[in-house]
């Protein structure tokens, strides 16, 4: 998930060189949007929803938080210590603790529910410069996070249940030589229950890769030609959601994969809602909770809002 006006402005040359606990019963009582903010130049990034519906959202423009509750409307700012210096939060999650893990700039870092900073890892320069992390997945074993600046991905793995240093794991480069290293772009990153597999989403390439964990082999995973690069994403077993905003029409995307995460068909496009240049999701329940960034237009206009939409894959939704 990224600033999507640096990727507008890099033009066409680029290309050419969670599970909940709320039914669909009761989403009929929740809202139909969230109020992030409604002080000026937030511009709202990433978004994740832990188990008990507790809401944090990221904001590119000042690097604060904001958390709620999907019961409430209107979300407030959320007392993070230690990250006043990091102007842009883009990936933020929860763990099953409810730990909350975030990246901008080349920071990593990880605070209790109540603001406490519990660990802060800064991630070396890659191959093109200074780190300049986008999305981050939580496994079992390891956090793992995109770079917008560079084709790698950055680790920190888990030892006896604290996070260690954050170094750079996979120069993603090998799996299409031929496509210009600066325009890789990396995004979106989700893993599978195991943490065995890693879908990395690509915008520069307008594609999904998939990523084995223990032997490091990258592969594109095969969606039937449609262009994929993806902002933000969640994985739910085979399922795929996906935020696209750039080399297709912005909205909601849903892909059902087979059982190796290796191929895929898109099965749903939402994309007739009135989102306001959308970057990730996060999923509640049967319901989605889509980001609007309002990116193509900074600093944008309050209020910086959140869309929830039914999940079409639900049993009730058909």
């Amino acid at each position: 998930m990224h600033m999507t006006t640096r990727l507008l402005c890099l033009g066409a040359s680029v290309l050419l060189a969670v599970t909940g606990q709320t039914g669909t019963a009761g989403a009929r009582d929740l809202p139909d949007t969230y109020v992030v903010s409604r002080g000026p130049g937030i511009l709202p990034e990433g978004i994740t929803v832990a188990r008990d519906g507790t809401v944090y959202v990221s904001s590119d423009g000042t690097g604060r938080l904001f958390r709620g509750h999907v019961s409430d409307s209107e979300l407030r700012p959320f007392a993070a210590r230690g990250i006043d210096d990091r102007t842009s939060t883009l990936g933020v999650h929860t763990d099953q603790r409810g730990r909350v893990h975030s990246v901008g700039g080349a920071s990593l870092t990880v605070h209790d529910g109540g603001g406490r900073l519990l660990a802060r890892r800064t991630a070396q320069d890659g191959p093109l410069g200074p780190a300049d992390l986008n999305d981050l997945v939580i496994t079992k074993d390891a956090v793992y996070a995109t770079d917008w600046a560079n084709p790698v991905i950055h680790r920190a793995e888990f030892r006896n249940g604290r996070l260690g240093p954050l170094r750079l794991w996979l120069d993603i480069r090998g799996a299409f030589p031929q496509f210009p290293a600066q325009y890789w772009l990396l995004n979106g990153i989700v893993a599978d229950r195991a943490g065995e597999t890693l879908l990395v989403a690509s915008n520069g390439t307008e594609a999904l890769w998939r990523v084995d964990t223990a032997t490091r082999a990258v592969e594109q995973v095969q969606l039937g030609g449609e262009s994929f690069g993806a902002d933000g994403m969640v994985l739910r077993g085979r399922t795929l959601y996906a935020v696209l905003n750039y080399g297709a029409p912005s909205g909601v995307y849903i892909a059902e994969l087979n059982d190796d995460l290796r191929t895929g068909v898109v099965r749903h496009r939402i994309t007739g809602e009135p989102f306001d240049l959308p970057t990730t999701l996060a999923r509640h329940g049967c319901r989605l909770y889509v980001v609007n960034s309002q990116l193509d237009d900074p600093p944008g206009e309050p209020p910086y809002t959140v869309s929830a939409i039914a999940d079409p894959t639900c049993p009730q939704a058909g």
